[in-house]
């Protein structure tokens, strides 16, 4: 039977892609202090250390190649057996590189610029730098289109009415420990399920649990779905 599924993703999803998590012990995150490189006011205190702190993760990102769970995840949306919302946490592109279409970044995009003169955005260069104009305003004020610790996060209403109205809502390689996504399970009316290499933090909230490699374990409740 079609089921209207919404899929929230995290950290643990590009793990197996070579791409960091904040709690790497040897990972780029390490290198940085984050208060000075993912913060409006770290940004304003020195944007040269910020654009050279994501100019790296570009570069990593641009570098990795998305894996079995994007694969499957993308197929089972592309499957048309069910309508699935994918909303991620992760600011790469994996996921479209997969084929998925319509991700809600709720974190934003590496790949995207955004203008804090005049919101104007657009694709980002491999590199930024502080004193590249704005393409819409020419105001040297652009930064990475990625939401900061501090800030909102995107699309809110559109991602919490897909989570509401889903029969079937699961979260997969997210640690459950930032908000508002580790609250999203809260707000499912449909049964939850939460697939992760080990339990998280709020695995308690969910009906049920699959737990291994997220490169293991989606493809296979994947393959069942569809």
């Amino acid at each position: 039977m079609a089921m209207k599924i919404a899929i929230l993703t995290g950290a643990g999803v590009s793990a197996e892609s070579g791409l960091g998590t904040f709690r790497d012990k040897d990972g780029l995150w390490t290198k940085y202090d984050l208060n000075e490189v993912a913060t409006p006011e770290g940004f304003a205190r020195n944007p040269s250390l910020v654009h050279e702190f994501y100019n790296a993760r570009r570069r990593n990102a641009l570098e990795a190649s998305h894996n079995a769970a994007h694969t499957a995840l993308a197929a089972l949306q592309q499957s048309g057996r069910h309508d699935v919302t994918l909303i991620t946490q992760n600011v790469d592109d994996l996921h479209e590189r997969a084929g998925a279409r319509g991700v809600i970044h709720m974190h934003g995009e590496l790949m995207r610029a955004l203008c804090a003169a005049c919101g104007h955005r657009w694709d980002a260069p491999e590199a930024m730098h502080p004193q590249d104009p704005c393409p819409a305003c020419t105001a040297a004020r652009t930064r990475p289109d990625i939401v900061w610790f501090g800030e909102i996060p995107y699309h809110m209403d559109r991602l919490a009415g897909a989570v509401e109205t889903a029969d079937l809502f699961v979260a997969i390689g997210t640690s459950a420990e930032v908000y508002p996504a580790a609250g999203l399970v809260e707000i499912a009316r449909g049964e939850t399920l939460e697939i992760n290499l080990a339990p998280s933090a709020r695995a308690n909230a969910f009906d049920t649990h699959r737990y291994g490699p997220a490169s293991e374990v989606v493809p296979a409740w994947v393959a069942a779905l569809i």
